[in-house]
């Protein structure tokens, strides 16, 4: 009869890694990709930058002071976003632009990604890093590699497959 080692190190599980492969998933076309990147840039721009057109325009035309106006105006533009991010990503792995154009995000091992790795590691941090400039462009040129990874994907152990 075999009793328990009070003296064996603590085991844990780890429900972010897969304990089997998934099925195998067609990965997306560098094609695509790049057209989801660029309509969810147009997305960001229309939440974020157009509320900050739309007050700045009322803050030039009005005589009194607009800045609690125009700070709401912004503010609702950046939740709003985040909120769709957050909530499409949570749902599917998907950004606005992924979920038209049929792509997801996975796991590399095709598992489904957490919400804090396609969120912080994908988005959040890729948007430090591409502050520094240069990094843009290392993490685009990864998309021709084999593995069709951008370096955010690497990073954060993802694909993009078709969805």
């Amino acid at each position: 009869m075999e009793t328990a080692n009070p003296y064996a190190p603590p085991r844990a599980s780890v429900t972010d890694i897969a304990e089997e492969r998934k099925e195998e998933h067609e990965l997306a076309g560098a094609g695509v990709r790049l057209g989801a990147y660029l309509v969810d840039t147009v997305i960001f721009f229309l939440f974020i930058y157009v509320p900050i057109l739309i007050g700045t325009i009322l803050m030039a035309t009005s005589q009194g002071d607009f800045t609690p106006a125009f700070l709401l105006i912004m503010l609702v533009g950046v939740v709003a976003w985040f909120w769709l991010t957050i909530l499409f990503l949570a749902r599917n792995g998907q950004t606005i632009a992924k979920k038209m154009l049929g792509i997801k995000a996975v796991r590399s091992d095709g598992s489904k990604a957490s919400l804090g790795r396609l969120f912080w590691l994908r988005h959040v941090l890729s948007f430090v890093l591409s502050q520094t400039g240069i990094y843009f462009l290392i993490d685009v040129l990864f998309i021709f590699s084999e593995s069709r990874q951008c370096l955010h994907d690497k990073i954060a152990d993802t694909i993009v497959v078709v969805a």
